[in-house]
């Protein structure tokens, strides 16, 4: 399975993102079409932009009725292509030779959350998170925001079959760790000395019974019996971290 079909690229409408780190990182990224930019004359003077780049200069109260409500904009909105699809198989091939831990998300919708993800992520040196397209955010400007940057630098994969690219992520020769709060066994029990491939359900339902069952192993994060859950965006960077230091 190393080609697939992604089917949440938008259609007609582009994502619109806003703040510093988003927008800068998005005109650092190479691989990233950023189409028009608007901005306060102080916002924009403090970037080096493309002379090719449509640019219209805007005052506060403009760019406020461009983005949701009260986000924190910073005088500067970017119009932009979403990044085009990374492929399972490429991404698996590229992280054969080290330990980089694989990040999969079942069915975590909430672009906050999503954004977060990605930012941990890049900070623990994931090779990729692994989202089913069908249940995942569009690259939007609340998860840009979210990611802080990271959705420019961490791949992100989008598969139709999460199952099957579980099978796929474990062909590869990862050991994949459904994270669920029932289990019997610590993360950290779990992890070993093996490459992992870290599943992690959304909020609430937690992990689908068959993406457990497309797990080798599920563990949990030894957390105060005070506390019933993470936020999964928590637990997230808590088991990155927890591959990072073993």
């Amino acid at each position: 399975m190393k080609r697939g079909h992604r089917t949440s690229k938008l259609k007609g409408a582009f994502p619109r993102f806003y703040g510093r780190h988003a927008v800068t990182a998005a005109l650092a990224n190479e691989q990233r079409v950023v189409r028009k930019i608007w901005g306060t004359r102080e916002a924009i003077g403090a970037l080096e932009l493309p002379p090719i780049l449509p640019i219209v200069y805007a005052d506060v109260a403009d760019l406020g009725k461009m983005v949701p409500s009260d986000a924190p904009h910073q005088g500067i909105v970017a119009e932009v292509e979403p990044l085009d699809d990374v492929w399972l198989g490429d991404v698996l091939e590229d992280g054969q030779d080290d330990k980089r831990p694989v990040l999969v998300l079942d069915q975590v919708t909430d672009p906050h959350n999503v954004g977060a993800i990605l930012r941990s992520a890049a900070a623990f040196d994931a090779l990729c998170i692994v989202t089913q397209d069908r249940h995942a955010p569009p690259e939007s400007g609340v998860l840009a925001r979210a990611a802080s940057g990271a959705l420019e630098i961490m791949p992100w994969v989008r598969v139709v079959n999460l199952a099957r690219a579980l099978d796929e992520i474990a062909e590869a020769g990862y050991w994949r760790i459904g994270l669920d709060g029932e289990a019997n066994t610590d993360l950290a029990t779990a992890i070993g000395e093996s490459r992992v491939a870290l599943v992690l359900g959304a909020e609430g339902e937690g992990l689908r019974h068959n993406s457990m069952a497309h797990c080798d192993i599920l563990a949990k994060l030894p957390i105060s019996p005070r506390m019933e859950s993470l936020n999964v965006s928590n637990a997230a960077a808590i088991a990155l971290y927890a591959a990072a230091i073993r």
